[in-house]
């Protein structure tokens, strides 16, 4: 065995043992240290300090056996430091219920981390979540399972989409304390919808920008004006002597002009927070929380409540314990006093919106005419010419006699 190796293992021998480092006073320290290594006592790290004090190190055992040496050198020594395994052992006794209770914590820790706490399922759209956590249920998965009694995810996959009807593949993905079920299923062809012949004709009047025809004979051009009901893309093709109808398709698009009387108000309410607030703290646990401060009512009349969670989470795991901030805020509604010109542009994006619900989501303002304006008892009123491109087609059907 090496020195190296004796070394720790003295040291070792002696931490179990429990190790004392005395300061000698008085007396004749260095024949203190003389007579007690005479009489077997194993002294180490001996040295003067920087104050004139002799400081050794000796075992728990060799500390009482010192005595006889103290008196007859007339030496006195003062401990300043305890260590090793006995001194442990009685700070572990005097914080037993500390170290009970962290030893409890990190048991509770591990109990919950251990537990699956939510089951998510995704990409279902025939199946419902119940189906599929009821399928999942009978293979051992579900909320409050031990994740030890869970058996493989590729098992698990395998089981529920034999389960499943409808499915090509269920994966199942595990983390932390939640476990997700994402769902594939199959894709079947859609039917296509039987349909009557028709024309496509104008749902207004308007001045035509664009023409398509995918099925069907166009009977009007691009800058064409037509009227309400007038035949766009007819759904008869061929000659006189030989046609037959067919579903018209295509897209026909025009300029379309709509008038607005606009009321806008010079007097703007808005809501504002006067910066009272009360703080709530609750303990969550799980889909339930628990109020921990912040008790008693508010004198405010107008509310806003603002909620912010926070999880106990250790890289990617992340547990269903943690704490939630509720921050109630008081708000006021107050006035302000619009110049004309900030009203008239607030009315003109009110009918704008108004218009494109009327007229479609692909609808583009082209142009747009203040005709009449003036402010009178706190509101501008105008009216306003909008010039539209929108899509102008609607659906006629054609209904075909058969002789006798």
């Amino acid at each position: 065995m090496s020195e190296e190796e004796n070394r720790l293992k003295g040291q070792s021998i002696m931490w179990v043992k429990g190790v004392v480092v005395v300061h000698a006073r008085g007396g004749e320290p260095a024949e203190l240290v003389n007579k007690a290594l005479a009489g077997g006592l194993e002294l180490s790290a001996i040295r003067w300090t920087s104050k004139g004090l002799l400081q050794f190190e000796l075992s728990v055992s060799d500390f009482f056996r010192l005595r006889p040496y103290l008196k007859e050198t007339g030496c006195r020594i003062h401990v300043i430091e305890r260590r090793g395994l006995p001194f442990w052992l009685v700070r572990a006794e005097r914080r037993v219920w500390f170290t009970g209770g962290i030893a409890l914590f990190f048991g509770m820790i591990f109990m919950l981390s251990s537990l699956v706490w939510s089951v998510d399922v995704e990409g279902n759209v025939k199946l419902t979540e119940d189906d599929i956590l009821k399928a999942a249920r009978q293979e051992g998965l579900y909320a409050m399972q031990w994740s030890f009694r869970l058996q493989d995810a590729d098992v698990i996959s395998r089981r529920l989409v034999n389960a499943l009807p409808g499915t090509t593949w269920v994966g199942v993905e595990k983390k932390g304390t939640k476990v997700k079920i994402q769902v594939v299923e199959m894709t079947l062809p859609e039917g296509v919808a039987l349909q009557n012949p028709r024309h496509l004709v104008a749902s207004t009047d308007a001045v035509v920008t664009q023409i398509i025809a995918e099925t069907g004979r166009p009977v009007v051009r691009k800058n064409t004006r037509v009227k309400k009901g007038q035949t766009l893309i007819s759904g008869t093709i061929g000659s006189e002597s030989n046609s037959r109808t067919v579903v018209a398709k295509g897209t026909v698009r025009g300029l379309v002009w709509y008038e607005f009387d606009i009321e806008a108000p010079m007097m703007q309410k808005m809501k504002v927070y006067t910066g009272e607030k009360k703080i709530k703290w609750h303990a969550v646990f799980g889909s339930r929380s628990l109020q921990i401060s912040g008790y008693g009512g508010h004198s405010f009349s107008n509310v806003e409540t603002i909620r912010h969670e926070e999880k106990v989470s250790w890289r990617n795991w992340s547990l269903p314990i943690g704490r939630m901030k509720e921050t109630i805020m008081e708000s006021e509604l107050q006035e302000r006093e619009l110049t004309q010109e900030e009203a008239k542009s607030i009315g003109l994006l009110q009918a704008k919106a108004e218009m494109t619900e009327s007229s479609g989501t692909d609808a583009r303002v082209v142009s747009e005419i203040v005709l009449h304006e003036k402010a009178d008892n706190g509101k501008v009123y105008m009216k306003v010419l909008f010039e539209v491109e929108q899509s102008i087609v609607e659906e006629m059907t054609l209904v075909q006699m058969q002789g006798d």
